[in-house]
């Protein structure tokens, strides 16, 4: 089950790359797989994913999402002077050579490929214009930069970056490459900026800039698979002019690629472009022999040198007779002095372990000597030899007299070839392992990067809004203390109006007279005990009872004529007596003063009524 479920997820995820450059004119499949599946994984679970095919679904319905994985996909981490000493390098070393190999007239073209923000980019103004001048700079100087981020495009466009990443870079160089601005941010040199020319390039589908002295292209290729690398570097071979430099990153070596990269100095990652030319000739020098004394003595020498050579040799006359065979060849094909004089057909040499006759007659033919390589020959059991011949006409003036042909034991030369070449490829399997495996690494830490920055920006934001809250709560605790000095205020008033309150009902409690207050509704708001004890009536009876509702012994309604002025007049006073009957039922004769109640503005808020008994009454009416 689960090995089903792999393939699956691979064409899901092919899928999705499918997708990307058939809608989206972007092709991600010469990128490595981890490191852009890890990216796709990333941004699938910020949106809530774990199904490939879920999200391509999402991916097509959903306008904004492409921007979003493209800037997941697309690991922008740069700086000013990133890898300081690769930089102080080539400021010291390969920009004077570049420049020393040019006329004082002559342009310079940079390209940065691979830009992101424009750091790169900028960085390389800098170090030009450090090396010719700002006015030469302007003249001879253009920049290229490009990459695929369109947005990061914009972002360098500006020129705009913030302090810390400025800030990072000596003094001097700030203050004279950078313009300060509001929001503490800086603004590249306007001037050099106009050399600096930034556009759109996919360095995997669109075709290079061309004639380029020095380009710089780092930690752009760790991404892509060797295939697609490889593609890459002829295109950045292509750029260069013919002693142009190429600037790579750490994680780039191209040890796999000498054959048109030669290296400057690896440990910075700087090489330089290849030139083609004619090979150079060998030429040797033929010496004179000395002359012997005797021509007998020329013969024997000749004769011991022949059988003495330590390669097997035969020499066939021009009737294809055997004329010689010295003891390396008696020894190695089981010739014998019986042999010589037979027809070369009638032997085993003839056609073991070549054909000899055909390039015999080619020889012959064509005057020339003639090669024959990589002839093996199984000598017997578990004995391989490789053997390379030569055969040679034999001219005397010009006349042919025969044929000499050679056999070079080359078994050992083989055998040591193929054990170099199975060790080249180890060495090259190898080699790629290691930067396949350094990529991944600078592909991990250029993520892990990305990460932190993220993290840093989070916590930022997190700081923020804790200082946010801290001043929230700072200003709450304030607020709180404020409203607890109000509440003790209230309290202590609050205190004294009880106070007051309780000295008033004492007053009105200790009065014997019945005392009633109401407001401009006519509603009772005090009624004391003697008007209790008059009346008959409590206190919680007669609260809020409008006055002419009031049913007790005193004929309320014909107060009416007397509250009404004390309502509207606050100046207002008069007294009325009245007949009424008491609690008990005795009719008594009571006396009302009624009088408004004023504020402390003078205005009436309502009436107080003192109702005293004048005088018993006689009879009891009840």
């Amino acid at each position: 089950m689960n090995d089903q479920a792999v393939p699956e997820q691979d064409e899901a995820f092919e899928a999705i790359l499918e997708y990307l450059k058939e809608a989206r004119g972007f092709d991600f499949t010469g990128y490595k797989r981890s490191s852009l599946g890890r990216r796709v994984d990333r941004r699938m679970a910020q949106v809530g994913f774990t199904s490939y095919g879920e999200y391509l679904d999402f991916l097509q319905v959903t306008a904004d999402e492409f921007v979003a994985l493209f800037n997941t996909i697309l690991i922008n981490v740069t700086s000013f002077f990133r890898d300081a000493d690769a930089w102080d390098y080539l400021q010291s070393e390969i920009v004077p050579m570049i420049l020393a190999e040019r006329g004082p007239e002559d342009g310079v073209r940079i390209w940065s490929a691979g830009c992101a923000s424009g750091e790169e980019a900028y960085t390389l103004a800098i170090v030009l214009a450090e090396a010719l001048g700002i006015e030469q700079f302007r003249q001879r100087v253009k920049i290229y930069a490009t990459d695929v981020d369109e947005e990061a495009l914009a972002q360098a466009r500006a020129a705009s970056y913030p302090a810390p990443d400025v800030e990072a870079l000596p003094r001097e160089y700030v203050d004279k490459y950078f313009e300060r601005q509001g929001g503490g941010r800086y603004v590249f040199h306007k001037e050099l900026r106009r050399s600096v020319i930034f556009g759109r390039n996919d360095l995997v589908q669109d075709a290079p800039i061309s004639r380029i002295d020095l380009l710089v292209c780092r930690n752009a290729l760790m991404y892509f698979n060797a295939d697609t690398q490889a593609s890459i570097l002829r295109k950045l071979h292509f750029a260069l002019t013919p002693r142009g430099v190429l600037f790579m990153g750490r994680a780039e070596m191209l040890l796999s690629h000498g054959r048109i990269f030669d290296p400057v100095d690896l440990r910075f990652r700087v090489f330089r472009k290849v030139s083609t030319g004619p090979a150079g000739s060998m030429f040797g020098r033929a010496l004179g022999p000395g002359q012997p004394t005797t021509v007998g003595e020329v013969e024997e020498l000749r004769a011991l040198a022949f059988g003495a050579t330590p390669v097997a040799q035969l020499v066939v006359n021009n009737e294809d007779l055997l004329a010689l065979a010295n003891q390396q060849a008696q020894q190695v094909f089981g010739l014998t002095e019986r042999d010589i004089g037979r027809p070369l057909r009638d032997l085993e040499i003839s056609y073991r372990p070549v054909e000899l006759r055909r390039f015999i007659d080619q020889a012959r033919h064509e005057r020339r000597a003639v090669r024959v390589k990589d002839v093996e020959w199984q000598r017997g059991p578990g004995e391989a030899l490789a053997l390379e011949l030569h055969v040679s006409p034999l001219v005397s003036g010009d006349e042919p007299l025969g044929i000499s042909i050679v056999f070079h034991d080359v078994t050992a030369s083989h055998r040591l070839l193929s054990e170099l070449s199975s060790a080249n490829t180890q060495r090259e399997n190898a080699y790629e392992e290691l930067q396949s495996t350094t990529e991944e690494l600078e592909t991990t830490n250029e993520e892990l990067q990305s990460t932190v920055e993220e993290l840093e920006t989070t916590n930022e934001e997190l700081q923020s809004t804790n200082e946010e809250l801290e001043t929230t709560n700072e200003e709450l605790q304030s607020t709180n203390d404020e409203l607890q000095t109000i509440n003790n205020a209230l309290r202590e008033r609050t205190g004294e109006l009880d106070d007051v309150n309780d000295f008033l009902e004492a007053i009105l409690t200790s009065l014997r007279t019945g005392v009633v207050v109401i407001d401009q509704q006519m509603r009772v708001i005090a009624w004391n005990a003697g008007a209790e004890e008059l009346w008959g009536v409590r206190r919680d009876e007669a609260m809020g009872e409008h006055l002419l509702n009031l049913d007790i012994g005193l004929p309320v309604a014909e107060l009416r004529p007397a509250v009404r002025p004390a309502l509207a007049d606050p100046g207002y006073i008069k007294d009325i007596t009245l007949e009424a009957v008491n609690r008990r039922g005795r009719a008594v004769t009571v006396r009302v003063s009624c009088g408004a109640l004023r504020n402390s503005q003078g205005e009436s808020t309502g009436a107080i009524m003192v109702m005293e008994v004048m005088a018993p009454a006689t009879q009891d009416i009840s």
